[in-house]
Formats: structure tokens, C-alpha cells, sequence
């Protein structure tokens, strides 16, 4: 059996304007992260149906792994504010601005093992793929589906 997909890989500058908008949205949202520990400070936005994009930040906590991802904390939120809404897009931008045991061109922020499965559950549960833009300042990689990232997800 062979598992292929279908990737783009470009800078945010030549994406479309409503996905550079969105990664914009993923990279302010850094700004809300709680990332002590780790000092890994990555923002997400989605992009629901009706064009609303809700944003969320990465949340640590002491008693590990109390915290939430970026992708899990906006997901979630959007789940159960817009219960009726799905989600076409997500990005997920890291910021390097603060983090000097990090270098941003090398920490491109590919979701964990847990996003990648809500993600794919919430394809699921929606019956519409979800596109998946991870992205830093100077590259972003568009998945068509979140899929792509889990090809054996529960």
C-alpha cells in the first residue's frame, strides 16, 4: 500500500489574499500565548463557512499536559460557539520574536500528533475537508485536507 498526498510549499507573500489574511490572523495570535516552558509561541485561525475566523493561542501548564495546543484551543472554541458552522481552513503560525533558543526559519509549526486527530475528527464530523496552512514568516505549506497529516487516524 502507498499513502501519497499533495502539498504546496511557497512563502505567505504568493498565497492567496484570503489565506494570507488567515496566516496573518495565525501569527497575531501568537501574541496570546501562554508558552513558559517551552517558550514556543504559536497562534491559529480558522476560517469558518459564513467567512468569521476565530483564533487561538498555545496554553502551557506546569502539570504538563494540562495545556492545549494552538490549533486544539481555536478548534474547540469554534465547535462550541458555532456549533453549526464548519471549518474550511486553518493555519498555524509560530513567531521566533522573543525566542533565542529557537531559530523561526527552522521551527516551521507542524501540528502534533493530537491536533492532527481533532483535526481529522472535525473532517469527519463535518463531512468537508479542512485546509491546513502551516506557516512562518518566510514559508508557509498549504495540505489540502488535514488528512494529509494523519493518513491512519482513528
Amino acid at each position: 500500500m502507498v499513502f501519497s498526498f499533495t502539498y504546496t510549499a511557497t512563502t505567505p507573500d504568493q498565497l492567496p489574499a484570503d489565506e494570507q489574511e488567515l496566516c496573518a490572523r495565525a501569527l497575531e495570535a501568537c501574541e496570546g500565548s501562554y508558552a513558559p516552558y517551552s517558550n514556543y509561541h504559536v497562534g491559529a485561525a480558522l476560517r469558518l463557512s459564513d467567512g468569521s475566523v476565530v483564533t487561538g493561542a498555545n496554553q502551557e501548564n506546569a502539570s504538563y499536559p494540562c495545556g492545549t495546543c494552538a490549533e486544539r484551543t481555536a478548534l474547540h472554541y469554534a465547535q462550541s460557539a458555532h456549533p453549526t458552522l464548519t471549518v474550511d481552513a486553518i493555519a498555524v503560525g509560530v513567531r521566533g520574536e522573543g525566542q533565542e533558543s529557537r531559530d523561526e526559519s527552522q521551527d516551521v509549526p507542524y501540528p502534533c500528533g493530537m491536533c492532527r486527530q481533532a483535526l481529522v475528527e472535525a473532517e469527519q464530523r463535518q463531512g468537508s475537508p479542512i485546509k491546513v496552512i502551516v506557516v512562518t514568516a518566510e514559508q508557509a505549506t498549504v495540505f489540502p485536507s488535514a488528512a494529509c497529516l494523519l493518513p491512519f487516524a482513528f
